[in-house]
């Protein structure tokens, strides 16, 4: 048997929750620093506090993964795991700009940080699950159109996420002013925004997707496969030590390609409010409080806004296209030399509104990070192991994040004297390593147009 075809609209459907899912992203991704900083936070510990969100993804991933693909009900395999992951979320959005109302309970600053917790390890719950959806229900032909519409979802959804307290109070009137150990109203309503978003989108996908059976999945044939489908159907949560060890060689290369990328995206989420804050409005580096302050981290979460405009519009009309005539690793290489290129660059802009040029760059990278991977990893995983090898595979998006938070506030602090703009040129670095190590990279089921 082979699987349906999917028309571009089914396959929009089926991704629309990551519109939801990563606009509550671009909002903890383009303020949480901000707000960690308002609650009391320095500079230097803000990796500290962002180890929650790899060491969140390292746990539950893994373990969601494996039980959706050993769930199935009435409401289907994947699709239980999104609707509780968005509830949760929502939860985390909502509470964590309004985390001094616990203040009698506990300092500001560690609430506002379980709630980050909680956020994270929701958006992982609904995350993977997503990710094998896709590989799921698409044929091998379909995979990279697959990922690409779901990387623009992504776009969309973060472009919305991160402009959204700008276009607040720049269109709506709505206050960006604080005081000390306050969150401005345009974040915290922006939050609340994001976390109805999340329950919206998530229910749309919900409702106009069907799942295959177990029964269906199994009738599959994919002869690409590196993974044995294993012949007895009970197994244990410790398989996935044994399925780790077991992962497919395409995997294992990608593993080097992924520590390096998602290195250099976490040193540019946790340090780039200060970073321009400091290096491009001239703010001294103890200043978290001010209305310059306050613009600076408004303009930040534009500039996210652009880098992820961009990547969705990438990703939907042009790297499909790229990469069938190109294929899909040098594509991937390609974007990473170019988004490197554009992280290092924002040392030498003379002003904030030049800070756009390099962003545009980041997001070609961004749109090839979030698609080239995974539609390269799909053609080497077995049917009934999606899941938990999509999980396992986020090991490689969270132990170089893990390692950043771990040594990166100590080099801002000591190697780098707290000036942040340091860690994103470490940053782009890292992204052109991971450009080198994709050419290692085996892709069994590459599609190019041979002309």
């Amino acid at each position: 048997m082979e699987k349906r075809k999917l028309s571009f609209w089914e396959i929009w459907n089926m991704s629309f929750g990551f519109l939801g899912i990563q606009m509550g992203f671009a909002l903890q991704n383009a303020n949480a620093s901000r707000i960690l900083q308002i609650f009391g936070a320095d500079v230097h510990e803000l990796s500290w506090f962002w180890i929650i969100a790899p060491l969140m993804g390292l746990i539950v991933q893994p373990v969601i993964g494996h039980y959706s693909d050993k769930t199935w009900g009435r409401f289907g395999r994947r699709k239980p795991f999104f609707l509780v992951g968005a509830i949760l979320a929502s939860v985390g959005l909502i509470l964590m700009p309004q985390a001094n109302i616990f203040i009698s309970v506990l300092p500001a600053l560690w609430v506002g940080a379980g709630m980050l917790m909680i956020m994270d390890a929701s958006f992982n719950i609904a995350m993977e699950p997503f990710r094998a959806l896709v590989g799921d229900n698409l044929r091998t032909d379909q995979r990279t159109a697959g990922f690409s519409i779901q990387t623009s979802l992504i776009g969309f959804g973060a472009v919305i996420g991160s402009a959204l307290p700008y276009v607040l109070t720049k269109y709506f009137n709505v206050s960006n002013s604080t005081v000390p150990g306050s969150v401005p109203l345009n974040l915290t309503l922006s939050f609340i925004i994001g976390a109805a978003v999340l329950i919206g989108s998530i229910l749309v996908t919900l409702f106009t997707t069907k799942e295959y059976s177990p029964e269906e999945l199994s009738n599959f044939e994919d002869p690409q496969s590196e993974v044995d489908i294993p012949t007895e159907e009970k197994s244990k949560l410790t398989d996935i030590f044994t399925d780790f060890a077991k992962m497919p060689t395409t995997m294992r290369q990608l593993s080097w390609v992924q520590f390096f990328s998602w290195f250099g995206l976490f040193g540019m989420w946790v340090f780039t409010t200060p970073a321009i804050a400091h290096h491009i409005y001239g703010l001294p580096l103890s200043d978290t409080s001010s209305q310059q302050y306050q613009d600076a981290g408004d303009w930040v979460g534009i500039l996210f806004g652009v880098y992820n405009l961009v990547s969705a519009i990438i990703a939907l009309f042009f790297l499909p296209y790229i990469a069938k005539k190109i294929g899909r690793k040098s594509t991937h290489a390609v974007s990473l030399i170019i988004g490197g290129i554009g992280l290092i660059s924002i040392y030498f802009m003379p002003d904030e509104n030049w800070v756009v040029l390099p962003m545009i760059l980041i997001g070609v990278a961004w749109a090839s990070i979030l698609a080239m991977p995974y539609a390269i990893l799909a053609g080497s995983i077995a049917p009934k192991k999606m899941g938990v090898y999509m999980g396992i595979f986020n090991f490689f998006v969270v132990i170089p994040q893990i390692v950043n938070a771990l040594i990166g506030g100590p080099i801002v602090k000591y190697l780098y004297n707290g000036d942040a703009i340091y860690a994103l040129i470490t940053s782009g670095v890292s992204f052109l390593i991971a450009a080198l190590l994709v050419y290692k990279v085996k892709d069994v089921d590459d599609t190019i147009q041979k002309s």
